[in-house]
């Protein structure tokens, strides 16, 4: 009986470690997007509480973002509702993935998370109506380029600049589809910045449901992101 309960015992042990092995490699972070993710300084807030969670030498972090561009400058399948132009130009995506290719050159992998804060633009130009397909079709984009299923998808919402759609006929419908998306998949999630608009600016001046966020507000954006990622890491593995 006493070796029976050794052996049970033992079992039970190897079993416990397995479950809670962590992954073997590095963590990769990929931030992307306009403006807002243009401005928003990874060092400030993000890298750090990532590097606090998972080690400062287990974390990778590509951004590339670029201010006032829609999404098929990254989304090769691109297509508006009706007509023929404009057209798809994943020159941006392109970019990013040489980036991304680069850093990961020879090391191992354990999770991807993808990062995007964009969407502006496309409001703008009332290309709502194919956002959500597109969004999507990123996604899917960057899984089959980097042959992984299982990469993480956190989307930063558009905040509340233009609840009233007079300036940016779609921003609400954007605004709506990202949490649609980010509450579609166990994998994904979206963050609010409705309240990071507000305050002083890089430049001192005081903003108040700006466009973009403030100085304050980046710092906090990032931390928002990163403390997404840390759960879905910490969930799915």
């Amino acid at each position: 009986m006493k070796i029976y309960i050794l052996v049970v015992t033992s079992l039970m042990g190897i079993v416990l470690s397995l479950t809670t092995a962590k992954p073997e490699g590095k963590h990769l972070f990929i931030l992307s997007g306009q403006s807002n993710m243009a401005r928003l300084v990874p060092e400030d807030s993000f890298t750090p509480a990532l590097q606090s969670a998972f080690g400062a030498d287990n974390v990778l972090v590509v951004k590339q973002a670029s201010g006032g561009k829609p999404i098929r400058r990254w989304y090769r399948d691109w297509k508006p509702l009706s007509g023929e132009v404009p057209e798809a130009q994943p020159d941006l995506y392109d970019t990013l993935m040489t980036r991304v290719l680069a850093t990961i050159k020879a090391e191992k992998i354990a999770t991807i998370t993808f990062i995007w804060m964009q969407g502006e633009r496309d409001a703008r130009e009332k290309h709502g109506a194919v956002y959500e397909a597109s969004l999507i079709g990123l996604h899917d984009q960057l899984c089959n380029d980097l042959a992984r299923k299982d990469i993480n998808f956190i989307i930063g919402r558009l905040s509340d600049f233009d609840l009233s759609n007079e300036k940016y006929p779609h921003w609400t419908m954007i605004r709506d589809i990202q949490v649609k998306v980010a509450d579609s998949s166990p994998r994904f999630a979206w963050i609010n910045t409705d309240d990071l608009n507000d305050g002083l600016n890089s430049n001192g001046k005081e903003i108040e449901n700006d466009l973009h966020m403030s100085k304050e507000g980046y710092i906090l954006m990032g931390q928002r992101f990163a403390d997404q990622a840390i759960r879905l890491i910490k969930e799915k593995n």
